[in-house]
């Protein structure tokens, strides 16, 4: 079974009908390549790490264009297409053949699924049928809150009753899952509490509240902070708190990001369950592990448990995938080792973190580690407790066993 993504292209901000207040895009500047696993060995930079992080498009691609790929991809398919999905840099509710697209993809027969909308572009509910009728079976919306002023406030929706409208027809017919980016003093307290019920009713299935990032610390790489001047923001204490919460309010499944998802107990759940830890190698090898500040206490706790062999370097950065160099510059050498493990989806160029690493005259090894080791709430909000686990295993023995490999 195959799952093909169809990318529409588009422009954060200027594809979306302008910037949400909060968006993580707002403010970024034209940055050099921060480096990343897909670049070559010798050459720091890809399109991965300058353009597509970035999300450097030119504009929505025409759907001509979009046809042909999508053809092209069909052709490449070995088995059976199981789902489609609508992506891109741009809103796909903004874009301005959305109607013929939807109507070309349900010629495939496979079930849609738009990855992401703020459904700021839709402002005709009679879309929520069309949408239906042509084979729309997932979407994720974001809804910010119920009320609609704030929706047009801070979301710069010209149309908030009719999006909400669409919303409520959808999950009326299909699975729908609401993201909410938390604004304290803004959409938590009274107006979450409103707006979980109102989804609630609704029929929605999900809602993921997602911290509002506002620092350099918290993973704005490129170079825009602040977002909102002034604005207050969560330590991650408060947020996996407001995370519980919430979900003691309601019967729908209720994740956060970056913490966390209090149904199935991710992310790291081999931490608080060393039951499963007997099923992971035991470290015999020497190395450090860098790591961001929110996975640090679960990497220590868990790597603890299989041998004392493995250091766990934390960086200021929350989140380790958005480490970048900087990060790594910051490190006091005196204190690593001989290998040091990065994490595998790091905006780090190995060579350049060689070079950076071995700066007090030391050789060190550096290598590059697995791509995940847990599920955070927007990836576990669609999986089991079992899923998870067993994705955390398989992270954890990889990154035991490069340990072992590399490690002195």
């Amino acid at each position: 079974m195959v799952h093909l993504t169809v990318d529409i292209g588009g422009r954060p901000g200027i594809d979306c009908r302008g910037f949400c207040s909060y968006c993580y895009f707002k403010h970024a500047k034209d940055l050099p390549p921060f480096g990343c696993k897909y670049c070559l060995p010798f050459t720091k930079g890809c399109d991965y790490c300058s353009r597509s992080v970035q999300e450097k498009y030119s504009g929505f691609i025409p759907l001509r264009d979009v046809a042909e790929k999508v053809l092209a991809d069909l052709q490449m398919l070995s088995s059976d297409l199981s789902r489609i999905t609508i992506s891109g840099g741009g809103d796909p509710s903004c874009y301005p053949e959305f109607t013929d697209l939807v109507e070309l993809l349900s010629s495939l027969e496979a079930p849609l699924h738009i990855g992401y909308t703020s459904g700021k572009g839709f402002d005709d509910p009679g879309i929520a049928d069309f949408l239906i009728e042509n084979g729309l079976t997932e979407i994720s919306f974001t809804v910010f809150a119920s009320d609609p002023e704030l929706r047009r406030k801070y979301m710069k929706d010209p149309t908030p009753e009719a999006s909400l409208e669409i919303l409520h027809r959808l999950a009326k017919r299909i699975e729908v899952y609401a993201a909410l980016v938390i604004l304290p003093g803004v959409n938590d307290g009274e107006v979450l509490r409103d707006t979980i019920s109102w989804l609630e009713k609704a029929g929605v299935k999900g809602a993921i509240l997602m911290r509002f990032a506002n620092t350099p610390e918290q993973g704005l790489i490129l170079q825009n902070a602040p977002i909102i001047s002034g604005q207050r923001i969560h330590t991650t204490e408060e947020f996996a708190d407001l995370v519980k919460k919430t979900r003691q309010l309601t019967s729908m499944r209720i994740s956060g990001t970056p913490l966390y998802d209090p149904d199935i107990g991710s992310p790291f759940i081999l931490a608080e369950d060393p039951g499963y830890l007997q099923h992971l190698p035991v470290i015999r090898g020497q190395a450090g592990v860098i790591t961001g500040s929110i996975a640090g206490p679960f990497l220590e706790k868990i790597l603890a448990a299989r041998g004392d062999k493995a250091h766990v370097i934390r960086v200021k950065k929350e989140i380790a995938d958005l480490i970048t160099i900087d990060d790594i510059i910051k490190l006091d050498l005196s204190t690593l080792p001989g290998t040091i493990i990065l994490p595998g989806r790091s905006f780090v160029h190995i060579s350049e973190a060689e070079k950076v690493l071995s700066a007090d005259g030391r050789d060190r090894t550096v290598i590059r580690g697995p791509d995940m080791l847990t599920a955070d709430g927007e990836t576990s909000m669609g999986m089991t407790r079992d899923e998870v686990v067993a994705l955390e295993l398989e992270g954890f023995r990889t990154l035991i066993n490069l340990i072992n490999q590399w490690g002195t």
